[in-house]
């Protein structure tokens, strides 16, 4: 309850340096402070909904409403036309869960089980890579088009729309069945005494509501301390934004995984991954279309690198249903090089 209390202060004082017109810097420290505790409130409430679910429910619920913070953040980004800070958000949101909390992730869940080698059912990271690898597809193909100038390039915002309705379709095709497979999931036994959801879903209705008033105010201050710190929109959104919105709510994962839960660990991150690849990127091109600056899968070749070498790491790492400690250092080392380089962008 006092983290509780702690995030509601939080969310107070973002509001308050909002309004009453304080420093940027000042404005910006306690929006970013407010995301990531109300992200941790989506992490802990919806925990406490996973109890009546098994992993796959568990898991998609927690991607789904984790991801609203990053949802209205590229949103108000748009409306104020920051299109580099929307993108590297989103990216930012894909690289954190699949590299920081994934390896994160290992290392807890290798260090419990006294071998340093942390086992998992492989069906979930084989599907995340396949996801992964089909927006992958699209962003590397767009990317070559655009560099070599050929006629497809003059389409960029046609084939990004499509591409946006195959992912979700395929993305739709995978999650029903994958939900459905809770029904015969072991060891998620019905006796068990639950906590109630009443006290869950009211915490998730109001960090969702609160979610969409503090990225407002995020964006708002993010600007002016971007100019004031010297750094760059990239960094902020690869990096700040990221972690902001996406390991702190993923902290759960952790836990868990600490605890050697690790399949419901697992399933916590890599759905966050595939929903951040296969739906909220694709679901915001669409939205983005109501606005003077939309979004599209043209991305940087640095940026188009990066995804595609995560990927490869990713199912490299995890497609074997084990992992060792040291890989998920590796991960770790992969998303602190791209933060680097993301500082001189």
């Amino acid at each position: 309850m006092l983290l509780l209390a702690a995030v509601a202060v939080l969310t107070t004082a973002a509001g308050v340096t909002h309004y009453a017109n304080t420093t940027a810097l000042v404005a910006f420290a306690f929006a970013t402070g407010a995301l990531a505790g109300l992200a941790w409130v989506v992490g802990f409430a919806t925990e406490q909904v996973g109890e009546h679910f098994g992993p796959a429910v568990t898991g998609v619920l927690q991607s789904t409403l984790g991801n609203l913070p990053e949802f209205f953040v590229v949103i108000f980004a748009l409306r104020a036309g920051q299109t580099v800070v929307a993108e590297t958000s989103i990216l930012g949101s894909l690289f954190a869960n699949a590299l920081l909390v994934l390896g994160l992730v290992i290392i807890a869940g290798a260090r419990h089980s006294g071998k340093n080698l942390m086992r998992f059912n492989t069906r979930l990271p084989n599907d995340t890579v396949t996801l992964l690898m089909l927006a992958s597809f699209i962003i590397v193909l767009l990317g070559i088009s655009v560099t070599s100038s050929d006629h497809a390039s003059h389409h960029v915002k046609a084939i990004s729309i499509v591409g946006a309705i195959a992912l979700l379709v395929t993305y739709v095709t995978w999650v029903v069945p994958y939900l459905r497979s809770d029904n015969a999931s072991p060891g998620h036994a019905s006796g068990e005494k639950k906590n109630s959801l009443v006290l869950p879903i009211v915490l998730l209705t109001i960090a969702g509501a609160g979610a969409a008033f503090v990225s407002d105010w995020f964006v708002s201050a993010l600007t002016p301390t971007i100019d004031r710190l010297h750094i760059s929109q990239a960094f902020a959104g690869i990096v700040i934004v990221a972690i902001a919105g996406n390991a702190v709510e993923n902290v759960a994962g952790i836990m868990l995984a600490a605890k050697g839960q690790a399949d419901l660990a697992i399933s916590v991150v890599k759905n966050s991954v595939a929903q951040v690849a296969a739906f909220l990127y694709p679901a915001l091109i669409l939205v983005s279309l109501l606005f003077s600056t939309p979004l599209t899968f043209s991305l940087a070749p640095i940026y188009i690198g990066a995804l595609l070498l995560s990927a490869l790491a990713v199912w490299q790492i995890s497609g074997d249903g084990e992992a060792s400690a040291f890989e998920g250092v590796a991960l770790i080392a992969i998303y602190v090089v791209l933060g680097v380089i993301t500082i001189y962008e």
